[in-house]
């Protein structure tokens, strides 16, 4: 079998892109890989080309030596966008190699080691402050709103949670664009400072005990501070939100030192990782002993580096957790990863989404009382339904809306 064509699709996700991987062989099979990155989905697809002219005329099924290839062509610039593009294909290969031995990705790599997965419903309330009409649902004006999701995340069986900092009534979050719509407390923080004022921090508290007092004490909250924040505000942050036992605190860095002084101060759970690059980024965490979870990102790491990854994470007793804020073809990638691992907390999905995400997929994903059921069907388990695909362009005007500069990657 051998690769014929290696193509990109960047589909419009409502306020971020979604880019799709197809790969195709002389013997009629085709597989589809996800690795969606709103800000700069084109030089992704610029860098599957890239790949691509490598990789054309090579055997699909040999995935972990195409991955070589690929590594070998990008070794002195390894990340960032080469490894999306990577991520893309290797998911891609990986879906062939499955559907030639009729099989599925999990049965593939070795599992299942579980036949369901928990769910956590990702940016529960942010999706609703700033999209509420596109996704065909009550906007978040009032802590009364708040509460009232809260309850509906009970009702609808989901026991887990993800929220930002949102602020009802305010259309975004607490940081809306480079202070061109100002804030909720009157510009008092800049685009860059990432200092966390008393206002802010009465805010946070009011959010999650709202929240808490809404789900009651059994359903896990998780807390997204994104990029927004330095140590000192995290710590301070981490500190005030001791009382309502989050399942974690999640914070985005790249210095294991500054994350591990932030564990150490609280006794608020930490979570890092969804824009770490392999093995090698990763070990100086583990090694620190920097957080309680970590996030793996499938569409920018692939099923096979993030099972290294996740594999890696059990030695040093850890749990990780996918990242997973993407469309269905990346939640059936990552619930892929998840069965064949055996230290996996919970996995992130959005809920509140664009009305033609099902649309987009052959099988979208099977979800029983807030767990996903995990496909047995060769390859994914779904594929991607081109014609719908095309028919849903990204305009990549929408990147430079304010609202999706405020919170770039967060689950």
């Amino acid at each position: 079998m051998k690769i014929t064509n290696i193509d990109t699709l960047v589909v419009d996700g409502g306020w971020r892109a979604w880019t799709y991987v197809k790969v195709q062989t002389d013997e009629g099979l085709t597989g589809w890989g996800e690795c969606s990155d709103t800000r700069v989905p084109y030089a992704t697809c610029g860098m599957v080309r890239d790949f691509a002219a490598i990789l054309i005329g090579q055997d699909p099924r040999a995935y972990e030596a195409r991955t070589l290839d690929m590594l070998r062509l990008t070794r002195s610039s390894s990340g960032g966008v080469a490894a999306r593009g990577m991520a893309g294909i290797e998911c891609a290969l990986l879906d062939i190699a499955a559907q030639a031995r009729g099989v599925s990705v999990t049965e593939l790599l070795g599992g299942p080691t579980r036949e369901r997965i928990r769910l956590y419903w990702s940016h529960c309330g942010t999706t609703r402050v700033r999209h509420h009409d596109m996704v065909g649902a009550p906007p978040i004006n009032t802590w009364a709103d708040v509460t009232a999701l809260g309850k509906e995340v009970v009702a609808r069986g989901f026991t887990a949670l993800k929220t930002n900092v949102v602020m009802p009534g305010q259309g975004g979050t607490w940081f809306s664009g480079f202070g061109k719509e100002g804030t909720a407390f009157g510009l008092t923080m800049g685009p860059n400072d990432e200092w966390v004022s008393n206002a802010l921090l009465t805010h946070l508290e009011k959010h999650i005990a709202t929240l808490r007092e809404a789900v009651g004490p059994n359903v896990d909250i998780n807390l997204d501070l994104n990029w927004h924040f330095k140590p000192e505000a995290c710590m301070r942050i981490a500190k005030v939100l001791e009382p309502y036992n989050l399942h974690w605190l999640e914070i985005d860095t790249t210095n294991p030192d500054a994350l591990a002084q932030i564990k150490q101060a609280t006794s608020t759970r930490i979570c890092t990782g969804e824009t770490l690059v392999h093995m090698k980024e990763y070990l100086p965490f583990f090694m620190r002993n920097a957080a309680d979870v970590y996030m793996l990102d499938v569409p920018w790491n692939g099923v096979v580096q993030g099972k290294k990854v996740g594999d890696l994470a059990a030695m040093f007793q850890v749990n990780v957790a996918p990242h997973n804020h993407y469309s269905h073809l990346s939640t059936h990638m990552s619930a892929a990863l998840c069965a064949t691992l055996g230290n996996v907390r919970i996995m992130e999905i959005d809920i509140d989404d664009v009305p033609w995400k099902d649309e987009l997929v052959t099988h979208p994903p099977q979800i029983v009382d807030g767990h996903m059921i995990v496909p047995k069907r060769p390859g994914w388990g779904t594929a991607i339904v081109e014609e719908v695909a095309r028919a849903h362009p990204w305009d990549q005007s929408k990147v430079f809306h304010s609202k999706n500069l405020a919170a770039p990657k967060s689950h």
